[in-house]
């Protein structure tokens, strides 16, 4: 049974989803600051896929800086304080620190910089300044992580851009996609307030870019086009899913739950198919939604879980139970689901295969499938001349140019 409440208010909801890392006080950065070595290697910035200089910025908050630490982590990743909080990094930067094998704790880096990018957004300081106009103009597809980062890149060499955003917010997974006791909706939109009023490039809501005549329009507009659109709707795995009512896939779950928060419904017993993080996230969520039982069911064993050690450490902590080597073959139920029917699975010689004979159901009332998102070759499949591998990803230069 799951220890959360079904919320059915905001504060009820904000208290079941309560920040796993809350905002650093002055004193605690002070103190945590204090403990990093300032290695002169440092394996922390190696770890770190945008190469924040986190031994610089740590110092400069033990040394009451905390503004030019801002600086420091928007120089390279202009989503610090978002990636402050949603970044795994207890498998980057902090799983890289030194003192794991010492077996000492290592620096909470990522709190260290959510406390400065916060304050840096607090503040309104201004970090930066783009220059004069250079008289042209570049048209971004899509308003998530890319698309904004690509767009303070290219005001900070002079030119105009405009974003064109499907959705009615910005920041795309980091308002939609994220499991909400990682980061909230108004710490993400914060941050994108600051940005676009750091860089002032224009985003265009609800505003999508579907068809060959909206593509034509564009590249007669502009300059140059970004694509930034990511990945689509959850990719279905063969069961009869369009069929059935409260089945759902895990990234429209995640994002029903950011917008509509305590007003989303969640069954009392839910099976999330999935072994990777965005099913972590919605099982965790299910159970923090007041779910009686939620059973994570994964094809394979453990070890071969695409999600991190601690994500899946989290799920368990909030009451989900884990199911390996069961692999779902049908859905059961006539309109509304009832139940999954699997399988159970053994690796043999290396490969995948069903135990004959293994088949059973497993009732339940919701069933969320958390395998993977399908690649959007529709939309670009409509891009003359546009190039894209066996995988449905676009085929680019060394100058990231199609």
């Amino acid at each position: 049974m799951s220890e959360f409440k079904r919320p059915n208010s905001t504060a009820e909801f904000n208290q079941n989803f309560a920040q796993e890392y809350p905002l650093m006080n002055d004193t605690e950065a002070y103190y945590e600051s204090s403990r990093c070595l300032f290695c002169h290697d440092a394996p922390c910035i190696k770890a770190c896929p945008t190469g924040i200089d986190i031994p610089l910025f740590i110092r400069q908050i033990n040394t009451d800086n905390a503004i030019g630490a801002a600086q420091t982590i928007y120089n390279s990743n202009y989503f610090g304080a978002a990636c402050g909080k949603v970044c795994p990094t207890e498998v980057l930067c902090e799983g890289a620190c030194v003192y794991n094998h010492q077996d000492v704790k290592p620096i909470d880096i990522g709190r260290l910089q959510n406390f400065a990018t916060q304050k840096a957004i607090e503040q309104n300081s201004l970090l930066f300044a783009p220059p004069t106009d250079n008289g042209r103009k570049v048209a971004v597809i899509g308003g998530g992580p890319a698309g904004i980062s690509c767009a303070c890149e290219l005001r900070m060499h002079g030119y105009q851009v405009d974003i064109y955003e499907a959705k009615a917010h910005p920041s795309g997974l980091t308002i939609y996609g994220v499991a909400p006791y990682k980061i909230t909706n108004e710490e993400v939109l914060l941050e994108m307030d600051y940005l676009q009023k750091q860089f002032n490039f224009n985003i265009l809501y609800n505003k999508k870019i579907a068809t060959k005549e909206d593509i034509a329009a564009l590249e007669q507009t502009y300059d140059a086009v970004f694509i930034g659109i990511g990945l689509g709707e959850t990719r279905n795995i063969g069961l009869n899913v369009e069929e059935m009512e409260n089945c759902y896939g895990a990234v429209e779950f995640i994002e029903e739950l950011r917008m509509k928060q305590h007003e989303t419904m969640v069954g009392k017993k839910v099976i999330i198919l999935g072994g990777g993080n965005t099913a972590m996230d919605a099982a965790s969520e299910s159970a923090r939604m007041g779910a009686d039982t939620v059973i994570l069911a994964y094809r394979r064993d453990k070890s071969a879980m695409g999600a991190y050690a601690f994500e899946y450490e989290l799920a368990k902590k909030v009451g989900v139970k884990g199911w390996f080597n069961v692999t779902p073959k049908a859905i059961v139920g006539t309109d509304k689901v009832t139940g999954v029917q699997f399988a159970r699975t053994a690796t043999i010689d290396g490969r995948l295969k069903t135990v004959e004979g293994s088949e059973f159901v497993e009732a339940c009332d919701m069933v969320i499938l958390a395998t993977g998102q399908s690649k959007q070759t529709t939309f670009l499949g409509q891009i003359t001349d546009l190039e894209l591998d066996k995988k449905g990803k676009i085929l680019v230069n060394e100058h990231f140019q199609t």
